[in-house]
């Protein structure tokens, strides 16, 4: 896989990744039943991605606009440090977040896909688009992923993070 050396640099000195959740965990669809509850369709590449990164440690954590019980079911089931839920304006959540978890600008990196995303993205040190995303929103990010939203994009945001620093052969090599 071919990765940009600018994007590498980026992703060197990351503390903290970030994830939006509709339309990058998942593949941005929403189904309601007909009582109103909601479900969600999580891809596992991309959790074991997260747990990669967390294992390597990176901090993790959500920052989306929707809240759900679903999204935190999920957060808990992959280890996420940070779950920040129902938050339209995600620089002020992010804001509240770097309270929790100190590290420079320079150190966060978020995925996203949308243009609530968009003010996070063009701050931190690594700003991230999924393939899907609006084409505002990749045409102002750092970097695209090859793959869609919720079918392995965080996976590749994930490797590309833990490949420039040096720990993604070692954590796959524990497989072999």
């Amino acid at each position: 896989m071919s990765i940009e050396p600018t994007l590498l640099e980026r992703a060197r000195n990351i503390r903290l990744a970030i994830f939006d959740v509709d339309g990058v965990l998942t593949d941005g669809r929403l189904y309601f039943m007909p009582d109103g509850t909601e479900f969600k369709s999580f891809n596992t590449l991309d959790g074991h991605g997260i747990k990669l990164l967390i294992a390597s440690g990176v901090q993790t954590a959500i920052i989306s606009g929707r809240k759900s019980p679903l999204v935190e079911r999920r957060a808990a089931n992959l280890g996420i440090q940070h779950l920040i839920q129902g938050r339209e304006d995600k620089l002020t959540a992010l804001s509240e977040l770097r309270l929790q978890v100190p590290v420079d600008m320079q150190q966060i990196a978020f995925l996203g896909d949308d243009l609530p995303d968009l003010p996070v993205m063009r701050r931190v040190g690594l700003g991230m688009a999924v393939a899907t995303a609006d084409t505002f929103v990749r045409e102002h990010a750092h970097g695209v992923t090859t793959n869609a939203g919720g079918a392995g994009a965080a996976r590749e945001f994930c490797e590309l993070i833990m490949r420039a620093q040096g720990t993604l052969d070692n954590a796959q090599a524990e497989y072999l």
